[in-house]
C-alpha cells in the first residue's frame, strides 16, 4: 500500500490508514463491489429488506444467476451482506445488509435516485456529444 501521506489537494483524507487511489490498496477491491453495477443494485435492493435469492434476482432485473451470486459472494466477503441459509426442504437461503452494508446502501441510494431524477440531462448531453461526434 502507498504510505505517501493523503494530503486536501489529492482530494484523500488524512484521517484514514487507507488510500484508494494506491494500486495495492485493499479499499479499491471493495470500492469496486460497492460501485459495480451489480454491486451497487444488489446493495440498494436489499436496503428493503432480507429477500430470498429468486426475489432479489427477479428484482434486479437483468442479472444473471451466476453473476448475482458472485456480486452476492463477493459483498459477503467484504461484511456488507449475510448470508443465512437454513436446513430446510428445499433449503431457503436469505440474504440480508450487515450493519456496515447498511450504511454504504444509505449513502448509495441518494445517489442513485439523483441519477434517476437527472435522466433527462444526461439522455440530452448523450444526444449533444453523439450529434456533434457523427462520422
Amino acid at each position: 500500500m502507498d504510505t505517501a501521506v493523503p494530503t486536501a489537494e489529492s482530494g484523500q483524507s488524512p484521517d484514514f490508514p487507507y488510500n484508494v487511489f494506491a494500486r495495492g490498496c485493499p479499499s479499491r477491491g471493495t470500492l469496486e463491489h460497492v460501485t459495480g453495477r451489480w454491486g451497487a443494485l444488489t446493495l440498494g435492493a436489499l436496503h428493503c429488506g432480507t429477500i430470498r435469492f429468486n426475489e432479489l434476482r427477479r428484482r434486479v432485473d437483468g442479472v444473471s444467476e451466476k453473476m448475482l451470486s458472485q456480486t452476492l459472494h463477493a459483498l459477503e466477503r467484504d461484511g456488507l451482506v449475510d448470508r443465512d441459509a437454513r436446513p430446510t426442504n428445499p433449503p431457503r437461503v436469505d440474504y440480508s445488509l450487515t450493519p456496515l452494508g447498511r450504511e454504504i446502501a444509505e449513502r448509495l441510494l441518494p445517489l442513485i435516485h439523483f441519477l434517476e431524477g437527472r435522466m433527462d440531462d444526461v439522455l440530452e448531453a448523450r444526444e449533444r456529444y453523439d450529434a456533434a461526434h457523427e462520422a
